[in-house]
């Protein structure tokens, strides 16, 4: 008989991963992070009071404006766990098996809360929302993006930090657009963020996986810039632990998190039809 040695790789094959960018800061804001320490805890949010403007003549009296502050809270309403074991045996016939696993633990975290901030688009303001339009070739997925533009335009959103998100079927589309291919080439690729492919009318065009699939072959597109959303994250707890009934240690984890549409005006949504 003929013996067949069994041979272990030192390195493990890990998962193929999407580009996480919803929850990225070029996508929504981390200015209110706090002091979170379990689920349920709340950030407060300050809205500072908007002064008014008016015409003065000279010998006016001035009356000075009360300009109360308004106040929103950012609820930290999300947990995600993960817990996994590696045997003794295990780790020693396939290298640090516990990084690698740690390393898949942290990114489908990340992942699930990208998926949570995509789905806040459903808050737009009616305003802001196109409604339901077909994409079936490359001059409609371009002008689609300049009208979103505009809506961002319409409602005074900061030229700034503009983005839009698209799956990666529409980022084909405008691949056969020559407008946008051509602002590309003019353009650099150097420096460009997680997930960005190019760029529309002042907008950072980003593909991802995760843009949300309403229905059908209706796809949730969101514009807009970092101020509107905010997002607030803590890993509460990562820690190891021998197990008692076999030769292995346990890994545990909690990722507490939570996200809000604060400015429902400054995200612009168009629900992208394939067909």
């Amino acid at each position: 008989m003929v013996f067949k040695p069994e041979i272990w790789a030192a390195q493990a094959l890990v998962s193929l991963r999407k580009k996480l960018v919803y929850a990225g800061p070029e996508v929504v804001n981390h200015d209110y992070e706090g002091d979170i320490k379990k689920l349920g805890n709340v950030v407060h949010i300050k809205m500072v009071g908007d002064v008014s403007v008016s015409q003065y003549t000279s010998g006016d009296i001035l009356t000075y404006e009360d300009t109360p502050d308004a106040e929103t809270t950012l609820p930290i309403d999300r947990a995600d766990k993960f817990s996994f074991k590696v045997d003794d045996v295990d780790k020693a016939q396939a290298g640090d098996e516990m990084a690698q696993r740690m390393d898949n633990a942290a990114y489908n975290m990340a992942n699930s809360a990208d998926q949570y901030v995509a789905g806040l688009y459903t808050g737009v303001q009616g305003a802001n929302d196109l409604g339901t339009v077909a994409i079936t070739d490359g001059d409609l997925a371009y002008s689609s993006l300049i009208n979103l533009g505009i809506k961002l335009d319409e409602a005074s959103v900061p030229d700034e930090g503009r983005y839009v998100i698209v799956p990666p079927w529409f980022y084909g589309l405008l691949l056969t657009n020559e407008k946008f291919v051509n602002a590309n080439k003019a353009g650099t690729t150097a420096g460009l963020r997680q997930g960005e492919v190019g760029q529309v009318d002042k907008m950072s065009v980003m593909k991802s996986s995760n843009v949300p699939l309403i229905t059908g072959d209706d796809y949730a597109i969101t514009a807009g810039y970092p101020g509107a959303i905010s997002f607030a994250d803590q890993m509460a707890e990562v820690e190891t632990l021998r197990l008692e009934t076999t030769f292995a240690t346990g890994v545990r984890g909690l990722h507490l998190y939570g996200a809000k549409l604060i400015r429902p005006d400054g995200i612009a949504v168009l629900r992208a039809s394939k067909t």
